[in-house]
């Protein structure tokens, strides 16, 4: 049964289909489950892409398959989880909000890694948790500046004050950091030992010790 145009009523998750990030996707799988050889093969298992992490996937054409998958990701959620647009649909001026792709990139992995469940259970806790949470920080973080066209970044102003003053804090820095290699003087400990045999004189009683 489909709805009117042909189209389902129903859409499925987009799941990464490209090569690339298939290929991203594996070797972060054999980082954990491979063997020795394989695991060899990665090299340093840090410097993997992580999809759901569009910065640290620094092939170009490989972060292009990235943005493509999250394009495909949005427009889904927009259409099967969004009935009330003042409730919380992803605006199209997604892409230049650093904060929203952070998002989408791990609600986009998780409902992956669900699409390959042999359960129910991680799904239902996708709609009970991570849902809602999304929304409601969309919400709160976009507000209404985005509802026909997109808004100039309200922070910028501050964000540049606080990017102007970086040369006042290194100052503090390098002198946290200078004070705290400083050796620390100690104290001697002085003692009063008995001349012939060595041993500690108590200096309250006299008594060698």
């Amino acid at each position: 049964m489909t709805a009117m145009g042909n189209e389902p009523l129903v859409q499925p998750f987009p799941m990464p289909t490209s090569e690339r990030l298939r290929v991203a996707y594996w070797d972060l799988y054999l980082s954990d489950e491979g063997t020795d050889a394989q695991k060899d093969r990665l090299g340093e298992v840090a410097l993997l892409p992580r999809p759901w992490d569009i910065a640290s996937c620094p092939d170009p054409d490989l972060r292009r398959d990235v943005w493509e998958w999250y394009e495909a990701v949005v427009t889904w959620f927009n259409h099967e989880y969004v009935w009330d647009p003042a409730a919380g649909m992803i605006p199209p001026c997604w892409p230049q909000h650093p904060h929203l792709v952070h998002e989408i990139g791990v609600l986009a992995d998780q409902r992956r890694m669900i699409a390959q469940a042999h359960s129910s259970n991680s799904l239902e806790e996708w709609h009970r948790y991570s849902v809602p949470a999304f929304l409601d920080r969309l919400h709160e973080r976009v507000k209404q500046h985005c509802d026909d066209h997109h808004q100039p970044w309200p922070s910028k102003a501050r964000f540049s004050r606080h990017s102007a003053d970086l040369e006042r804090r290194s100052v503090q820095y390098d002198s946290e950091a200078v004070a705290d290699a400083e050796p620390r003087l100690v104290e001697p400990v002085l003692r009063l030992v008995d001349r012939e045999t060595g041993r500690p004189i108590n200096p309250e009683t006299g008594e060698v010790t």
